[in-house]
Protein backbone atom coordinates (compact mmCIF):
# COMPACT_ATOMS: atom_id res chain seq x y z
CA UNK A 1 0.00 0.00 0.00
CA UNK A 2 1.09 3.65 -0.69
CA UNK A 3 1.09 6.26 1.95
CA UNK A 4 -2.15 7.55 0.62
CA UNK A 5 -3.69 3.90 1.40
CA UNK A 6 -4.09 2.92 -2.14
CA UNK A 7 -2.25 -0.16 -4.25
CA UNK A 8 -0.61 1.40 -6.82
CA UNK A 9 -1.28 0.63 -10.33
CA UNK A 10 -0.18 -2.21 -12.20
CA UNK A 11 0.51 -1.77 -15.94
CA UNK A 12 1.82 -3.93 -18.04
CA UNK A 13 5.74 -2.57 -19.02
CA UNK A 14 7.48 -3.27 -22.85
CA UNK A 15 9.64 -5.06 -22.69
CA UNK A 16 12.86 -3.33 -22.13
CA UNK A 17 11.07 -1.88 -18.72
CA UNK A 18 10.28 -5.29 -17.77
CA UNK A 19 14.05 -5.94 -17.43
CA UNK A 20 14.45 -2.72 -15.76
CA UNK A 21 12.21 -3.20 -13.33
CA UNK A 22 12.91 -7.39 -12.64
CA UNK A 23 15.28 -6.31 -9.50
CA UNK A 24 12.88 -3.29 -8.68
CA UNK A 25 11.56 -4.66 -5.51
CA UNK A 26 10.00 -0.76 -4.96
CA UNK A 27 8.57 0.84 -8.02
CA UNK A 28 9.02 4.25 -8.82
CA UNK A 29 5.24 5.11 -7.82
CA UNK A 30 5.81 4.63 -4.13
CA UNK A 31 6.34 7.56 -1.78
CA UNK A 32 10.31 8.02 -1.18
CA UNK A 33 9.79 7.45 2.12
CA UNK A 34 8.93 3.91 1.69
CA UNK A 35 12.10 3.33 -0.47
CA UNK A 36 14.58 5.40 1.11
CA UNK A 37 17.80 3.45 1.51
CA UNK A 38 20.69 2.34 -1.07
CA UNK A 39 18.79 2.87 -3.61
CA UNK A 40 17.66 6.43 -2.94
CA UNK A 41 21.47 7.38 -2.15
CA UNK A 42 23.03 6.53 -5.43
CA UNK A 43 20.05 6.71 -7.62
CA UNK A 44 19.56 3.54 -8.77
CA UNK A 45 17.61 2.78 -11.36
CA UNK A 46 17.07 0.49 -14.17
CA UNK A 47 19.67 -1.30 -15.83
CA UNK A 48 21.86 -0.43 -12.08
CA UNK A 49 19.97 -2.62 -10.20
CA UNK A 50 20.30 -5.79 -11.91
CA UNK A 51 24.16 -5.25 -12.52
CA UNK A 52 24.60 -5.42 -9.14
CA UNK A 53 23.18 -9.12 -9.08
CA UNK A 54 24.90 -9.87 -12.22
CA UNK A 55 28.65 -9.03 -11.21
CA UNK A 56 27.42 -10.85 -7.55
CA UNK A 57 26.40 -14.25 -9.01
CA UNK A 58 28.88 -14.15 -12.27
CA UNK A 59 32.09 -14.30 -10.10
CA UNK A 60 29.68 -16.07 -7.29
CA UNK A 61 28.89 -19.34 -10.27
CA UNK A 62 32.75 -19.00 -12.16
CA UNK A 63 34.86 -19.28 -9.00
CA UNK A 64 32.49 -22.41 -7.72
CA UNK A 65 34.81 -25.33 -9.24
CA UNK A 66 37.89 -23.66 -8.78
CA UNK A 67 37.48 -23.35 -5.58
CA UNK A 68 36.35 -26.35 -4.61
CA UNK A 69 38.77 -28.18 -6.22
CA UNK A 70 41.11 -26.17 -4.37
CA UNK A 71 39.62 -27.51 -1.10
CA UNK A 72 40.28 -30.39 -2.06
CA UNK A 73 43.86 -30.42 -1.37
CA UNK A 74 44.91 -31.02 2.07
CA UNK A 75 47.20 -28.20 2.67
CA UNK A 76 44.56 -25.99 1.83
CA UNK A 77 41.55 -27.26 3.25
CA UNK A 78 42.48 -26.23 6.68
CA UNK A 79 42.91 -22.26 5.59
CA UNK A 80 41.11 -21.36 2.92
CA UNK A 81 37.59 -20.61 4.45
CA UNK A 82 38.90 -18.92 7.02
CA UNK A 83 40.59 -16.35 4.72
CA UNK A 84 38.00 -16.40 2.32
CA UNK A 85 35.82 -15.54 5.51
CA UNK A 86 38.32 -12.56 6.50
CA UNK A 87 38.45 -10.95 3.42
CA UNK A 88 34.70 -11.18 2.79
CA UNK A 89 34.25 -9.33 6.37
CA UNK A 90 37.00 -6.72 5.02
CA UNK A 91 35.01 -6.14 1.68
CA UNK A 92 31.61 -5.97 3.97
CA UNK A 93 33.43 -3.29 5.64
CA UNK A 94 34.30 -1.59 2.45
CA UNK A 95 30.46 -1.29 1.52
CA UNK A 96 29.40 0.71 4.02
CA UNK A 97 31.88 3.41 2.61
CA UNK A 98 31.24 3.52 -0.71
CA UNK A 99 30.80 6.77 -2.27
CA UNK A 100 29.74 5.96 -5.61
CA UNK A 101 28.13 3.19 -7.64
CA UNK A 102 31.26 1.57 -9.42
CA UNK A 103 32.85 0.85 -6.11
CA UNK A 104 29.64 -1.25 -4.86
CA UNK A 105 29.74 -2.71 -8.39
CA UNK A 106 33.58 -4.02 -8.00
CA UNK A 107 33.18 -5.14 -3.95
CA UNK A 108 29.75 -6.58 -5.17
CA UNK A 109 32.30 -8.78 -7.42
CA UNK A 110 34.24 -9.81 -4.82
CA UNK A 111 31.86 -10.83 -2.21
CA UNK A 112 30.62 -13.25 -4.74
CA UNK A 113 34.34 -14.32 -5.21
CA UNK A 114 34.93 -15.14 -1.69
CA UNK A 115 31.96 -16.28 -0.73
CA UNK A 116 31.78 -18.77 -4.00
CA UNK A 117 33.02 -22.29 -2.30
CA UNK A 118 31.84 -21.79 1.02
CA UNK A 119 28.05 -23.66 1.11
CA UNK A 120 29.45 -26.80 -1.06
CA UNK A 121 33.10 -26.21 0.55
CA UNK A 122 31.63 -26.83 3.93
CA UNK A 123 29.52 -29.96 2.82
CA UNK A 124 32.54 -31.43 1.17
CA UNK A 125 34.41 -31.04 4.55
CA UNK A 126 31.91 -32.80 6.34
CA UNK A 127 31.61 -35.64 3.89
CA UNK A 128 35.36 -36.21 4.28
CA UNK A 129 34.76 -37.04 7.80
CA UNK A 130 31.70 -38.86 8.37
CA UNK A 131 29.35 -41.00 5.81
CA UNK A 132 26.19 -42.76 6.26
CA UNK A 133 23.47 -41.14 9.20
CA UNK A 134 26.01 -39.20 10.71
CA UNK A 135 26.48 -37.46 7.93
CA UNK A 136 22.91 -36.44 7.01
CA UNK A 137 22.91 -35.28 10.80
CA UNK A 138 25.55 -32.96 10.96
CA UNK A 139 24.86 -31.77 7.04
CA UNK A 140 21.08 -30.62 8.68
CA UNK A 141 22.46 -29.20 11.79
CA UNK A 142 24.80 -26.95 9.73
CA UNK A 143 22.17 -26.29 7.29
CA UNK A 144 20.49 -24.89 10.31
CA UNK A 145 22.60 -21.82 10.09
CA UNK A 146 21.18 -20.83 6.50
CA UNK A 147 17.50 -20.32 7.76
CA UNK A 148 18.31 -18.62 10.73
CA UNK A 149 20.90 -16.08 9.25
CA UNK A 150 18.10 -14.79 7.23
CA UNK A 151 15.13 -15.13 9.93
CA UNK A 152 17.91 -12.79 11.92
CA UNK A 153 18.75 -10.67 9.35
CA UNK A 154 15.35 -9.62 9.00
CA UNK A 155 14.80 -7.96 12.45
CA UNK A 156 18.77 -7.08 12.23
CA UNK A 157 17.76 -4.92 9.06
CA UNK A 158 14.50 -3.75 10.85
CA UNK A 159 16.38 -2.72 14.15
CA UNK A 160 19.01 -0.81 11.96
CA UNK A 161 16.89 1.33 9.90
CA UNK A 162 14.78 2.02 13.20
CA UNK A 163 17.61 2.95 15.43
CA UNK A 164 20.67 3.61 13.64
CA UNK A 165 19.65 5.62 10.75
CA UNK A 166 21.20 9.13 10.99
CA UNK A 167 23.72 7.69 13.69
CA UNK A 168 27.39 9.20 12.85
CA UNK A 169 25.92 11.06 10.18
CA UNK A 170 25.18 7.46 8.16
CA UNK A 171 21.93 5.87 6.82
CA UNK A 172 21.36 2.42 8.48
CA UNK A 173 22.43 0.45 4.96
CA UNK A 174 25.63 1.51 6.09
CA UNK A 175 25.32 0.50 9.85
CA UNK A 176 24.53 -3.06 8.44
CA UNK A 177 27.40 -3.93 6.53
CA UNK A 178 29.20 -2.36 9.17
CA UNK A 179 27.13 -4.97 11.60
CA UNK A 180 28.15 -7.71 9.40
CA UNK A 181 31.40 -6.90 9.28
CA UNK A 182 31.68 -7.29 12.87
CA UNK A 183 29.70 -10.74 12.91
CA UNK A 184 32.45 -11.66 10.29
CA UNK A 185 36.13 -11.09 11.24
CA UNK A 186 35.94 -12.52 14.56
CA UNK A 187 34.62 -15.97 13.55
CA UNK A 188 36.33 -16.18 10.97
CA UNK A 189 39.87 -15.80 12.74
CA UNK A 190 38.44 -18.11 15.19
CA UNK A 191 38.41 -20.28 12.05
CA UNK A 192 42.44 -20.22 11.79
CA UNK A 193 42.39 -22.11 14.97
CA UNK A 194 39.19 -24.67 14.96
CA UNK A 195 38.44 -25.25 11.68
CA UNK A 196 39.68 -29.12 10.84
CA UNK A 197 40.14 -29.18 7.10
CA UNK A 198 40.15 -32.91 5.96
CA UNK A 199 41.65 -35.34 7.78
CA UNK A 200 44.98 -35.38 5.69
CA UNK A 201 45.18 -31.53 6.47
CA UNK A 202 47.66 -30.09 9.59
CA UNK A 203 46.03 -31.13 12.37
CA UNK A 204 44.26 -28.64 14.49
CA UNK A 205 45.71 -28.39 18.02
CA UNK A 206 42.70 -29.99 19.91
CA UNK A 207 42.89 -33.16 18.02
CA UNK A 208 46.12 -35.57 18.91
CA UNK A 209 47.65 -38.03 16.40
CA UNK A 210 45.35 -40.89 17.86
CA UNK A 211 42.69 -38.64 16.84
CA UNK A 212 43.82 -38.13 13.29
CA UNK A 213 44.54 -41.70 12.80
CA UNK A 214 40.76 -43.01 14.01
CA UNK A 215 39.27 -40.49 11.39
CA UNK A 216 41.39 -42.09 8.88
CA UNK A 217 40.78 -45.38 9.90
CA UNK A 218 36.71 -44.58 9.81
CA UNK A 219 37.05 -42.98 6.84
CA UNK A 220 38.78 -46.04 5.01
CA UNK A 221 36.13 -48.09 6.37
CA UNK A 222 33.54 -46.40 5.18
CA UNK A 223 35.43 -46.67 1.74
CA UNK A 224 35.90 -42.61 1.72
CA UNK A 225 38.63 -42.28 -0.61
CA UNK A 226 41.40 -39.83 0.67
CA UNK A 227 42.65 -37.21 -1.73
CA UNK A 228 44.50 -37.98 -4.95
CA UNK A 229 46.45 -36.36 -7.54
CA UNK A 230 44.48 -33.42 -8.85
CA UNK A 231 44.74 -33.36 -12.87
CA UNK A 232 42.47 -32.36 -15.71
CA UNK A 233 41.68 -36.60 -15.46
CA UNK A 234 39.24 -36.03 -12.83
CA UNK A 235 37.11 -33.80 -15.57
CA UNK A 236 37.42 -36.77 -17.84
CA UNK A 237 36.45 -39.81 -15.64
CA UNK A 238 34.06 -37.28 -13.80
CA UNK A 239 32.04 -37.09 -17.69
CA UNK A 240 31.78 -40.46 -18.13
CA UNK A 241 30.32 -41.43 -15.05
CA UNK A 242 26.29 -40.71 -14.44
CA UNK A 243 26.99 -38.81 -10.79
CA UNK A 244 27.36 -35.19 -12.31
CA UNK A 245 24.68 -34.96 -15.06
CA UNK A 246 22.13 -36.33 -12.57
CA UNK A 247 23.07 -34.30 -9.12
CA UNK A 248 23.40 -31.48 -11.85
CA UNK A 249 20.11 -31.43 -13.19
CA UNK A 250 18.45 -31.90 -9.43
CA UNK A 251 20.34 -29.03 -7.80
CA UNK A 252 18.90 -26.79 -10.57
CA UNK A 253 15.71 -27.68 -10.01
CA UNK A 254 16.07 -27.07 -6.67
CA UNK A 255 17.36 -23.65 -7.44
CA UNK A 256 14.76 -22.83 -9.99
CA UNK A 257 11.65 -24.33 -7.41
CA UNK A 258 12.70 -22.63 -4.39
CA UNK A 259 12.99 -19.26 -5.47
CA UNK A 260 9.54 -17.57 -4.75
CA UNK A 261 9.34 -18.88 -1.31
CA UNK A 262 12.00 -16.17 -0.10
CA UNK A 263 9.67 -13.43 -1.65
CA UNK A 264 6.49 -13.64 0.94
CA UNK A 265 7.58 -9.99 2.05
CA UNK A 266 5.70 -9.18 -1.58
CA UNK A 267 2.68 -10.24 -1.08
CA UNK A 268 2.20 -9.16 2.45
CA UNK A 269 3.16 -5.53 0.74
CA UNK A 270 0.49 -6.03 -1.63
CA UNK A 271 -2.14 -6.74 0.72
CA UNK A 272 -0.87 -3.86 2.68
CA UNK A 273 0.56 -4.95 5.75
CA UNK A 274 3.12 -2.75 7.64
CA UNK A 275 6.33 -2.63 7.34
CA UNK A 276 6.82 -4.31 10.99
CA UNK A 277 4.72 -6.91 9.85
CA UNK A 278 6.46 -7.18 6.11
CA UNK A 279 9.83 -7.86 8.03
CA UNK A 280 8.51 -10.30 10.44
CA UNK A 281 5.48 -12.47 9.53
CA UNK A 282 8.26 -13.69 6.47
CA UNK A 283 10.78 -15.30 9.37
CA UNK A 284 7.93 -17.78 10.21
CA UNK A 285 9.22 -19.65 6.93
CA UNK A 286 13.12 -19.89 8.31
CA UNK A 287 11.64 -20.80 11.41
CA UNK A 288 9.79 -23.76 9.51
CA UNK A 289 13.09 -24.57 7.68
CA UNK A 290 15.21 -24.87 10.82
CA UNK A 291 12.85 -27.40 12.00
CA UNK A 292 12.65 -29.52 8.78
CA UNK A 293 16.40 -29.30 8.08
CA UNK A 294 17.21 -30.45 11.59
CA UNK A 295 14.09 -33.22 11.86
CA UNK A 296 14.53 -34.23 8.41
CA UNK A 297 18.04 -35.11 7.67
CA UNK A 298 17.70 -37.12 11.36
CA UNK A 299 14.77 -38.95 10.19
CA UNK A 300 16.87 -39.37 7.03
CA UNK A 301 19.37 -41.03 9.08
CA UNK A 302 17.29 -43.29 10.75
CA UNK A 303 14.81 -44.15 7.56
CA UNK A 304 15.11 -44.37 3.81
CA UNK A 305 15.73 -40.54 2.56
CA UNK A 306 13.59 -40.81 -0.27
CA UNK A 307 10.40 -41.35 1.85
CA UNK A 308 11.82 -37.97 3.70
CA UNK A 309 12.29 -36.30 0.42
CA UNK A 310 9.07 -37.37 -0.83
CA UNK A 311 7.25 -36.25 2.59
CA UNK A 312 8.85 -32.67 2.18
CA UNK A 313 8.45 -32.32 -1.53
CA UNK A 314 4.33 -33.08 -1.43
CA UNK A 315 4.12 -30.52 1.07
CA UNK A 316 6.30 -27.90 -1.51
CA UNK A 317 3.76 -29.22 -4.59
CA UNK A 318 0.38 -28.72 -2.02
CA UNK A 319 1.97 -25.44 -1.37
CA UNK A 320 2.82 -24.21 -5.23
CA UNK A 321 -0.45 -25.53 -5.85
CA UNK A 322 -2.75 -23.42 -3.25
CA UNK A 323 -0.64 -20.45 -5.28
CA UNK A 324 -1.19 -21.59 -8.84
CA UNK A 325 -5.05 -21.70 -7.55
CA UNK A 326 -4.41 -18.20 -5.67
CA UNK A 327 -8.53 -17.34 -4.70
CA UNK A 328 -7.87 -18.97 -1.68
CA UNK A 329 -9.14 -18.01 1.84
CA UNK A 330 -5.78 -16.05 3.84
CA UNK A 331 -5.43 -18.12 6.28
CA UNK A 332 -4.86 -21.02 3.79
CA UNK A 333 -2.38 -18.76 1.73
CA UNK A 334 -0.38 -18.32 4.87
CA UNK A 335 -0.41 -21.98 5.73
CA UNK A 336 0.89 -22.47 2.49
CA UNK A 337 3.69 -19.94 2.75
CA UNK A 338 4.61 -21.56 5.52
CA UNK A 339 4.86 -24.94 4.61
CA UNK A 340 7.52 -24.33 1.73
CA UNK A 341 9.81 -24.22 4.41
CA UNK A 342 9.53 -28.26 4.45
CA UNK A 343 12.25 -27.30 1.63
CA UNK A 344 14.64 -26.86 4.19
CA UNK A 345 15.47 -30.31 4.69
CA UNK A 346 16.19 -30.71 0.63
CA UNK A 347 19.42 -29.28 0.47
CA UNK A 348 21.19 -30.94 3.47
CA UNK A 349 19.75 -34.50 2.10
CA UNK A 350 20.55 -34.36 -1.52
CA UNK A 351 24.60 -33.19 -0.32
CA UNK A 352 24.89 -35.63 1.65
CA UNK A 353 23.66 -38.05 -0.89
CA UNK A 354 26.40 -36.64 -3.20
CA UNK A 355 28.80 -37.25 -0.36
CA UNK A 356 27.94 -40.29 0.38
CA UNK A 357 27.46 -41.58 -3.05
CA UNK A 358 30.55 -40.68 -4.94
CA UNK A 359 32.71 -41.18 -1.53
CA UNK A 360 35.20 -43.33 -3.59
CA UNK A 361 36.91 -40.26 -5.91
CA UNK A 362 37.70 -37.24 -3.15
CA UNK A 363 38.20 -35.44 -6.82
CA UNK A 364 34.86 -35.86 -8.39
CA UNK A 365 33.21 -35.63 -5.11
CA UNK A 366 34.07 -31.81 -4.72
CA UNK A 367 33.75 -31.10 -8.96
CA UNK A 368 30.28 -32.25 -8.89
CA UNK A 369 29.29 -30.25 -5.50
CA UNK A 370 31.09 -26.93 -7.33
CA UNK A 371 29.36 -27.88 -10.61
CA UNK A 372 26.05 -28.17 -8.56
CA UNK A 373 26.49 -24.77 -7.28
CA UNK A 374 27.79 -23.55 -10.62
CA UNK A 375 25.09 -24.30 -13.05
CA UNK A 376 22.67 -24.00 -10.19
CA UNK A 377 22.90 -20.61 -9.54
CA UNK A 378 23.68 -19.55 -13.13
CA UNK A 379 19.61 -19.93 -13.38
CA UNK A 380 19.18 -17.68 -10.54
CA UNK A 381 20.91 -15.51 -13.11
CA UNK A 382 18.10 -15.17 -15.99
CA UNK A 383 15.05 -17.27 -15.00
CA UNK A 384 13.78 -14.76 -12.32
CA UNK A 385 13.36 -12.16 -15.79
CA UNK A 386 11.79 -14.52 -17.14
CA UNK A 387 9.53 -16.77 -15.00
CA UNK A 388 9.48 -14.44 -12.04
CA UNK A 389 8.98 -10.36 -12.97
CA UNK A 390 8.02 -8.01 -10.40
CA UNK A 391 5.73 -6.19 -12.19
CA UNK A 392 3.79 -6.66 -14.83
CA UNK A 393 0.86 -8.77 -15.25
CA UNK A 394 2.69 -11.95 -14.85
CA UNK A 395 4.79 -10.35 -11.79
CA UNK A 396 4.65 -10.78 -8.08
CA UNK A 397 3.16 -12.21 -6.14
CA UNK A 398 1.03 -13.57 -8.06
CA UNK A 399 3.40 -14.49 -10.60
CA UNK A 400 0.80 -16.38 -13.04
CA UNK A 401 3.51 -18.35 -15.04
CA UNK A 402 6.29 -18.52 -12.02
CA UNK A 403 4.49 -20.74 -9.32
CA UNK A 404 3.20 -23.35 -12.41
CA UNK A 405 6.78 -23.63 -13.22
CA UNK A 406 8.04 -23.99 -9.03
CA UNK A 407 5.45 -26.82 -9.36
CA UNK A 408 7.00 -28.53 -12.39
CA UNK A 409 10.52 -28.25 -10.91
CA UNK A 410 9.61 -29.45 -7.40
CA UNK A 411 8.33 -32.54 -9.13
CA UNK A 412 11.69 -32.72 -11.47
CA UNK A 413 14.17 -32.52 -8.22
CA UNK A 414 11.67 -35.48 -6.56
CA UNK A 415 12.65 -37.46 -10.00
CA UNK A 416 16.19 -36.33 -10.15
CA UNK A 417 16.67 -37.69 -6.61
CA UNK A 418 15.14 -40.83 -6.80
CA UNK A 419 17.15 -41.66 -10.23
CA UNK A 420 19.81 -41.08 -8.15
CA UNK A 421 19.20 -43.62 -5.80
CA UNK A 422 17.82 -45.88 -7.82
CA UNK A 423 21.23 -45.82 -10.40
CA UNK A 424 23.44 -45.68 -7.26
CA UNK A 425 21.86 -49.09 -5.72
CA UNK A 426 21.51 -50.92 -8.93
Amino acid sequence: MSASGQKPTATRPSFWAFLKEVFNWYPSSYPVEERNGLKEDFGLYGDQLNYFNVCYYTAYVVFQVPGLLLMSRPKLARWLLPGLEVLWGICTFAQSRVTNVQQLYALRFLVGMLEAPVFAGTHFILGSWYSGPELFKRAGTWFICNPLGSMVSGYLQSAAYTNLSGVGDMPGWRWLFIIDGIFTIPVALIGFVIFPGIPDSPRPFYLTESDISLAKERARRAEIRRPGKLSLDVFKRSLKRWHIWVFIASYACMIISSYPASYMNLWLKAEGYSVTQINKLPTVIYGVQIVASWLGTTVAAIYPSWIVYTIATLGCLFSTLCMIIWNIPRGLKFAAWYILGLSGCLSPILYSTVNTIVKDDSEERALILGSMMTFGYSFQIWVPLLVFPTSGHYGAPQWIKGWPVAFTFYALLWGGFITALVLYRR
